[in-house]
């Protein structure tokens, strides 16, 4: 590999969709880490995340979906750091005291161990309240109960100097899902996650994201599947999003990094109904649809019929990600 800048490409596994690769606990991770090796990679952290694990790394773009949606809208920059972002976590007042001692524990553990800059933590004023839905085609969503608790906590952090937030709300157990613990079915919590963090990041302009914390201890000593191992291994799952935060770029209008500088974005092929993808194309960023089986039936088929696919677009179609790695090496490396 020559050492000549890397170009940029973003990586997208939607959260919530059941993707066969990436729908579970950082499954995707060791693809994204591949890629990486030749290009700097925007990922969404749900490529990346894995509990008390992360293959994120300084050659990824950590950056959440909504942001990460209207990066290729064009309507914002992403603004690479130097040096540890500041980051401010926020805890729902719903947390159990034990598991919330468990959390402030790690944060220290983060910032004495990686020296990541944690300085500030807010605990909501009224229970965040989070509740699981799933949408005609299975996946995941649900709603905030308390958006105005969570808003201020995030206003009070911003107002102390934070420049990224993580956020930690509370679970019920009806979070359980036993074809997902199987590595068969859809993520039941990664909908409303991706609810949260959209919320923040909308509102704020920070990078954001989220972690649940639940009441008991969720560490496993069974045997179980390998797509899911990271989730069973640790109590807490904030030191994926801090190791994720410390780095990911900063957001700005002006300045930095715009869409123009990505060369391709890539999407699994049966999911390609995102904000993301329908920009990519209207901007003439190349998508690469890879054979990555979603609950999701939108492919280059539905996107031609409602004509989204023109001549002037370009998109291409893989059987794997190491054919899409190959091309993309030899088209733009």
């Amino acid at each position: 590999m020559n050492s000549k800048v890397k170009n940029i490409i973003a990586l997208s596994i939607p959260t919530g969709v059941g993707a066969e690769i990436g729908g579970y606990a950082g499954d995707a991770g060791y693809i994204a880490r591949e890629f990486s090796k030749y290009f700097k990679v925007i990922v969404n952290p749900n490529v990346v995340n894995a509990g008390i694990l992360s293959a994120v790394n300084n050659d990824m773009y950590y950056v959440e979906g909504y942001a990460f949606d209207e990066f290729f809208n064009g309507k914002i920059n992403l603004n690479p750091v130097k040096k540890f972002n500041k980051i401010g976590v926020i805890f729902d007042k719903a947390i159990p005291e034990n598991i919330l001692n468990l959390h402030l524990n790690t944060i220290e553990a983060a910032k004495i161990v990686k020296g990541y800059d944690i300085p500030y933590y807010e605990i909501t004023k009224e229970p965040v309240g989070v509740g699981l839905t799933k949408d005609f085609s299975g996946v995941s969503t649900g709603r905030i109960e308390n958006e105005k608790t969570l808003y201020k906590a995030a206003q009070n952090l911003i107002k102390k100097g934070a420049q990224a937030l993580a956020v930690v709300c509370f679970f019920s157990d009806e979070c359980e899902d036993e074809n997902y613990n199987n590595g068969k079915g859809v993520d039941p919590i990664g909908g409303i996650e991706a609810v949260i963090s959209h919320y923040l990041t909308r509102e704020f302009m920070v990078p954001c994201a989220h972690a649940p914390a639940f009441s008991g201890l969720d560490i496993g000593f069974e045997i179980i599947n390998k797509k899911v191992a990271s989730e069973f291994i640790s109590s807490t799952y904030l030191p994926c999003i801090l190791d994720g935060l410390s780095i990911a770029p900063l957001i700005s209008k002006t300045g930095g990094i715009s869409n123009k500088y990505a060369k391709c974005l890539i999407a699994p092929a049966d999911a390609l109904g995102s904000k993301a993808v329908i920009s990519a194309l209207n901007n003439k960023i190349e998508v690469c649809a890879v054979n990555n089986k979603t609950v999701l039936s939108i492919d280059c088929n539905k996107l031609k019929e409602n004509g989204i696919i023109t001549k002037s677009n370009i998109i291409t179609e893989f059987q794997s990600y190491q054919d899409c790695l190959k091309y993309i090496r030899d088209k733009y490396e």
